[in-house]
């Protein structure tokens, strides 16, 4: 079992930053971030592997999200930067055994209880 804790949520104002940290209770190979807004399906948003030399980002976010992880401490983090209303969500972290970042929440088997981001406009 992997316990996952997000942290670094919070109010912000459009064009503002944010950076979102998650701990990993242990090692694990793969570590992503997913959102859900209200009344939309939970959404990819990046993902990292092991190495941290490969990552993946949504269309949405890309060039303004940037995932990182320090594997000494199990930690995955996600710098938002140039934040818009839409990002507003309850982000969620992830992470799998696999060594493959896949897109599809229900491919990965590990999640935090989430925390809120809210931009205002």
């Amino acid at each position: 079992q992997v316990q996952l804790v997000e942290s670094g949520g919070g109010l912000v104002q459009a064009g503002g930053s944010l950076r979102l940290s998650c701990e990993a209770s242990r090692r694990t190979f793969t570590m992503g971030w997913f959102r859900q807004a209200p009344g939309k399906e939970r959404e990819f948003v990046a993902g990292i592997k092991w190495s941290g030399m490969n990552t993946l980002y949504s269309d949405s976010v890309k060039g303004r999200f940037t995932i990182s992880r320090d594997n000494a401490k199990n930690t995955v983090y996600l710098q938002m930067n140039s934040l818009k209303s839409e990002d507003t969500a309850v982000y969620y972290c992830a992470a799998d055994l696999g060594l493959r970042i896949a897109t599809m929440s229900s491919e990965w088997s590990y999640w935090g209880k989430g925390t809120q981001v809210t931009v205002s406009s």
